[in-house]
């Protein structure tokens, strides 16, 4: 059987396609891009560096608390979590300096709203955002591509923290790593990157809303201030208003009500559900985030609870801080998704 011959114009076509299918899969998508360049913009950003710089000050500072208070923190006997090392290491302070958790809780948000409180308004102050959108992509795109970036910055910063702390009492003791604590603290340090997206996607949210830099950072520092500092303090006012005049006439039913009720409207705030998800994943022998009956204390034994049961405890919180940090990215693609960027 004979070859029918190729003609040079049909060999041609057949390297174009190959070509064409070859640089198709190595060329990078926008989204990739746009991702790769914030990523760069972050790490160079003298912001970043600076904020930064003080968190790993205060880490060096906690952790040098918890290595030289780490054999007191293990050799209390009475303490049903004393076996738990590593995560002593995470919760031993000083009562001077707090310890490492504490300091995530207060420096965390201010980490989140450095990375996105100019993510958008920059862009169209610095008049690059209709140059971005000329280009053949979505805007979701860019908006996602803002806040994946920033949370990937976050993310390989916390668990290199994280790290650090476990690997210094690795070397410091030489005690090996249990299972169960393992678990616990690589769903701290979870919590701790969702945590900080929350105030992430707030940021990114009032970068969309405010056209001014300045007036979204002054605006997510002061909800940040208010919620950690002015809202419990309305709280107790509101409280010690709704509080009949003799506390002492209740019975141990209306007082479990009114600490109910109080620790509802606190967890209103993310500090608060955050404090308490931290506080129940490294100490294992918290059974309850609440006040406790007599009846239920009855024949209760001091001891560890199992992983699972731990993060049955804390769901509620992790599904409230990831559903707070859902909508305020929804209501930010939302916003940008109507928003006229040519004025």
């Amino acid at each position: 059987m004979k070859c029918l011959p190729v003609s040079f114009k049909e060999l041609s076509l057949r390297n174009n396609r190959s070509n064409s299918r070859r640089t198709a899969w190595h060329t990078p998508s926008p989204f990739r891009v746009m991702v790769r360049k914030e990523i760069a913009d972050h790490i160079r950003s003298w912001r970043l560096i600076v904020l930064m710089s003080l968190i790993v000050l205060t880490f060096a500072a906690a952790m040098y608390v918890s290595l030289s208070t780490i054999g007191t923190a293990t050799g209390n006997l009475s303490d049903p979590d004393h076996t738990f090392l590593y995560l002593k290491l995470l919760t031993a302070t000083d009562k001077v300096v707090p310890p490492f958790h504490v300091f995530i809780s207060f420096l965390g948000p201010l980490l989140g709203i450095s990375l996105g409180f100019d993510a958008v308004n920059a862009e169209q102050g610095n008049g690059t955002l209709i140059r971005i959108m000329a280009q053949p992509i979505y805007r979701d795109n860019l908006l996602l591509s803002k806040f994946v970036s920033a949370g990937m910055v976050v993310t390989v910063f916390l668990t290199s923290l994280v790290l650090l702390m476990t690997g210094g009492g690795l070397l410091f003791t030489g005690v090996r790593m249990e299972p169960q604590e393992a678990l616990r603290i690589l769903a701290f340090t979870a919590f701790s990157i969702l945590y900080v997206a929350f105030w992430l996607a707030l940021s990114i949210l009032l970068s969309v809303r405010f056209r001014q830099g300045a007036t979204a950072a002054l605006t997510a520092i002061g909800i940040w201030i208010f919620l950690t500092v002015f809202y419990q303090l309305l709280i107790k006012l509101v409280v010690r208003a709704v509080l009949p005049a003799n506390p002492e006439m209740l019975s141990p039913e209306q007082i479990i009500g009114y600490n109910n009720m109080i620790l509802d409207l606190l967890r209103i705030a993310p500090g608060q559900l955050y404090t308490d998800a931290t506080t129940t994943l490294l100490m294992p022998s918290v059974r309850s985030l609440g006040p406790v009956s007599m009846e239920e204390m009855a024949g209760a034994v001091p001891a560890p609870l199992p992983f699972k049961e731990s993060l049955m405890i804390v769901w509620p919180q992790v599904s409230g801080l990831l559903a707070a940090t859902t909508v305020c990215f929804a209501w930010s693609y939302y916003l940008f998704m109507r928003r006229e960027i040519r004025s």
